[in-house]
């Protein structure tokens, strides 16, 4: 049987996602990923030139897909979060790498991603800006898109952070019961706040 280098590297990327999302980028081990792929570890330094840089893709990988996946619909933003919201209970692992990236690295704020990240919030922002608050001048309208995207985005992610907490503060059964009165919570929250009219400084 020939060899398939791009199913080789497919196998290390889901298991790398795996690791990284379980153990961190300290805690992850390029044997385990390796021996959960059926790979040797001098095809993920071949491939993806070692942990870091490893990391770095599964967590720009996952950001594009998500990216990809879900568009925020200016004149339907409770929708959108709904979705958003499902994605992220379909694929629990990027809040899980988005809060090791913060524990782990990026000592300065800054790395090679950045500007590519940026971009793909600032087409975001963009889309929402104009139905945001259309009476504002067009920098406010963008400061005014980008607070409310990061804070949508944090109703959400705070969920899949601490699945515990929710189900304990809310006083639930299980986390799936939790989740469930979440997002519905949630939703509602976008509904109240894309319906205020932020106030001209």
């Amino acid at each position: 049987m020939a060899y398939d280098a791009e199913d080789t590297k497919r196998r290390i990327f889901v298991a790398a996602t795996a690791e990284f999302a379980e153990h961190g980028l300290a805690g992850a081990r390029v044997d385990r990923i390796a021996a959960a792929a059926k790979a040797n570890k001098q095809a993920i330094y071949l491939y993806y030139g070692g942990k870091e840089k490893l990391f770095a893709a599964v967590l720009r990988a996952k950001l594009e897909e998500i990216h990809t996946a879900i568009t925020i619909d200016p004149d339907a933003v409770a929708d959108s979060v709904g979705q958003i919201f499902d994605w992220h209970q379909q694929h629990p692992e990027l809040i899980r790498l988005l809060l090791w990236e913060a524990l782990e690295t990026c000592d300065d704020g800054i790395d090679a991603s950045e500007p590519e990240r940026r971009a793909a919030y600032r087409e975001k922002v963009c889309g929402l800006a104009d139905s945001v608050a259309p009476h504002l001048p067009e920098q406010e309208r963008v400061r005014a898109a980008q607070d409310l995207l990061f804070t949508i985005l944090g109703l959400i992610a705070w969920n899949f952070a601490v699945p515990g907490m929710c189900r304990m503060m809310l006083d639930e059964e299980s986390d799936r019961a939790a989740m469930a009165r979440r997002r519905e919570a949630v939703i509602a929250a976008a509904r109240r706040l894309t319906a205020a009219s932020p106030v001209t400084p």
